[in-house]
């Protein structure tokens, strides 16, 4: 049973058939001449147009990457290399993906200073707040659409036009970069409806092939390259092109919002239940984040009394896949940064549960998780040692 969306998810059908034949028959280099060589163009070129669409924006303004992690670190490196000159200050929120966070700390290094706005326990931040702390050395704002952890979801429109509106008053250029990995499938991703300049997304989150994302770069957009090489992707990303996980992830995407509406209901309507569920059978369960702006499969709770380690591997053996806010290893489990930012203390940040849904999750699974749950808490508060892994 599979309740770890979130992280990852499973390969569309549709995607997958797209895919084969660029591993086979396909498999020219799209930057060659040949006609076997354009056949990758094409399927390139066809991805990038359904990219496009979903985002509502130019074809030439999609870029083709290895996934989030690299669309983020382009995104804020990048312009902070572009614009060097007129400034050294960002603007970003505590409550960020690693993958902006640490690129914030390296760029520290080199002498740019960062604001990392709090936020609040819904995990929400102000959008005047995010204006307000603009300066006349702010050359980038960096606000992510949808949390990973708890869901919450930012007033992304708001936050870039209140953005846009202060760097009109510094008579300045300030780039508004949105990490939302999170959000296919779930939110519109319209950039005119968003304003952003930048925007970073992952195919393997919306039922797309691992390996492969996207960096929307508005046309005009001062951007230095993170990678170079033989110029792909307009000079802007060097490096062959991973073919079938393009064509993978434009069919991936371009479904995830054919069917985004009506399976945000649905899939809402089974967090509900879940969250109810939990929290009716379970005393000393703390519901981490807000409901009202919230991704509608993300489950996240805290227990009193009990580390996350124990429990994942406790509803593993009921075959049950779920994540945690924490960032475990074996010597240590140290308490996720979000679930700090929302104001958790650090024994309930490192006693959360992370149950995240996706499109095909039943209400039979839910079901499911509701009647084993309460047992296994049970379970470990009756064996300290084992509850908190010690």
């Amino acid at each position: 049973m599979y309740l770890d969306h979130s992280a990852t998810t499973p390969l569309r059908r549709a995607a997958f058939e797209a895919m084969v034949p660029y591993f086979s028959e396909k498999f020219g280099n799209p930057s060659s001449l040949y006609a076997l060589a354009q056949e990758s163009r094409d399927g390139v070129d066809l991805a990038r147009e359904r990219v496009a669409s979903v985002l509502a924006c130019r074809a030439s303004e999609v870029v083709f990457t290895s996934g989030g992690t690299e669309s983020d670190n382009t995104a804020i490196k990048g312009v902070a290399a572009a614009l060097r000159s007129n400034g050294n200050h960002i603007v970003t929120s505590a409550f960020e993906h690693h993958a902006v966070l640490h690129a914030c700390h390296q760029l520290e290094k080199q002498g740019f200073e960062i604001t990392y706005l709090p936020v609040n326990r819904e995990g929400l931040i102000e959008p005047e707040a995010v204006a307000a702390a603009v300066t006349d050395r702010t050359t980038l704002v960096s606000i992510m659409y949808a949390n990973n952890e708890v869901g919450s979801i930012q007033d992304i429109g708001a936050i870039a036009r209140l953005v846009h509106q202060r760097a009109a008053e510094l008579s300045r250029t300030i780039v508004m970069h949105t990490d939302a990995v999170q959000a296919p499938g779930w939110l519109d991703l319209s950039t005119q409806e968003l304003g952003v300049d930048l925007l970073s997304l992952s195919g393997h989150k919306f039922h797309g092939p691992k390996g492969v994302g996207v960096l929307y770069v508005r046309r005009g957009t001062p951007l230095d390259s993170l990678l170079v090489g033989g110029g792909q992707e307009r000079q802007r990303r060097s490096g062959t092109e991973n073919v079938p996980g393009i064509v993978g992830l434009g069919v991936a995407l371009e479904l995830a919002e054919k069917e985004r509406e009506e399976a945000g209901t649905r899939v809402q309507r089974l967090r509900d239940m879940l969250i109810e569920g939990i929290m009716e059978r379970i005393g000393g369960a703390h519901l981490n984040g807000g409901l009202d702006r919230r991704l509608p499969g993300n489950v996240n709770i805290s227990f009193e009394g009990i580390e996350a380690e124990p429990l994942l591997i406790g509803l593993d053996q009921h075959g049950i896949c779920a994540s945690s806010g924490s960032a475990c290893s074996s010597a240590s489990v140290e308490p996720s940064h979000v679930l700090l930012a929302v104001g958790l203390d650090a024994d309930l940040a490192v006693g959360s549960l992370r149950l995240t849904l996706g499109h095909q999750t039943t209400e039979a699974e839910i079901s499911r998780v509701i009647e084993v749950l309460p047992g296994v808490v049970k379970q470990l508060r009756a064996m300290p040692t084992l509850a908190t892994g010690h």
